[in-house]
């Protein structure tokens, strides 16, 4: 079978842990029976472990419960840059090889919901668990915003970055940062009332701050450069600038001019929210990429926010 799903971006400033919004670029697995244990990748993470090792096939063995299987992974999301890699890899891998539940599997390989909600369901989701089970609802999105996307040349670990934040928060900030999620869902569901402070945070940005010097005065650029809010990108060092669709172009610009100056390597991307989820083929024979070539087969550059096809969304009744 072959499973495809979205990056992601996560928190969303105030929202940690808790929210996030599917975008438009894909990794895909493939699975089928083989006599023995095969690994191919392309794309972005390609040759970094082609092997059992892999998470693509220690999430599909576990599922499968044994190794006699083929996989192969192609990926245009950054590996390790907060844009959802593990968890889109993660669900896309269970779903191939027949998860009833990729959603509990991602989840549970990823350590929370919101990266994996937003890859499963779509569109702009909230996730949380509750009494032991993932629960995940689509959100209200206004389609016409766009992201630019900031991915600096270096990894950070969401273990890493997680470990930097205080065990506890005040009143104060847990106050703070519940008005501003507020604001941004309401700015999300409708891009007139999106402004910079909805992405506010006083949970998590500024504690990682450290570990990406150059963020704050980045994020402050994307809104400079006519992005209506900027935010970290889960746990970065990607960034964030959520614009009007006509203002994407002209964000991206300003995104590349701000690193550059910074002397900040990596590559800045105008991406669309992905409102299709993980996309299940169950036979092999459907292309999942139709009026869309991956860019690791030469598609147009980088920047230029074509909207991704709109397959079936994956069937939650039927399973996989």
């Amino acid at each position: 079978m072959l499973a495809r799903a979205p990056a992601s971006s996560a928190n969303l400033g105030p929202g940690f842990d808790t929210l996030a919004v599917a975008l438009d670029r894909y990794v895909e697995v493939e699975v089928e029976p083989a006599s023995r244990l095969i690994v191919r990748t392309e794309g972005e993470g390609a040759g970094l472990a082609d092997d059992q090792s892999h998470l693509a096939a220690r999430v599909a063995i576990d599922v499968a419960g044994h190794d006699r299987l083929a996989i192969t992974v192609r990926s245009e999301i950054p590996v390790a840059r907060g844009l959802g890699s593990s968890a889109a890899l993660a669900a896309a891998a269970a779903a191939a090889v027949g998860a009833v539940d990729p959603l509990a599997v991602a989840t549970a390989v990823d350590g929370h919901a919101d990266n994996a909600a937003a890859s499963v369901v779509g569109g702009l989701v909230a996730a949380t668990m509750v009494k032991g089970a993932v629960r995940a609802v689509r959100l209200p999105l206004d389609v016409s915003l766009v992201f630019v996307v900031m991915v600096p040349d270096v990894t950070l670990s969401t273990s890493r970055a997680r470990q930097v934040l205080p065990a506890e928060v005040s009143r104060e900030h847990a106050t703070f940062n519940l008005g501003r999620m507020a604001l941004l869902l309401a700015g999300l569901a409708d891009s007139r009332v999106l402004t910079r402070e909805a992405t506010e945070d006083r949970f998590h940005q500024d504690y990682r701050s450290p570990l990406f010097p150059a963020a704050p005065k980045l994020l402050g650029r994307l809104v400079a450069g006519g992005a209506l809010a900027s935010c970290w990108s889960g746990a970065g060092p990607s960034l964030v600038g959520i614009c009007r669709g006509t203002d994407g172009a002209a964000v991206r610009a300003a995104a590349v001019a701000a690193m550059a100056e910074a002397d900040v390597p990596g590559d800045v991307h105008l991406l669309r929210p992905d409102l299709h989820g993980l996309v299940v083929d169950r036979d092999g024979t459907r292309d999942l990429w139709t009026d869309r070539a991956p860019l690791w087969t030469g598609s147009p550059g980088e920047g230029d926010g074509a909207a991704a096809p709109a397959p079936a969304p994956f069937d939650f009744d039927a399973g996989v």
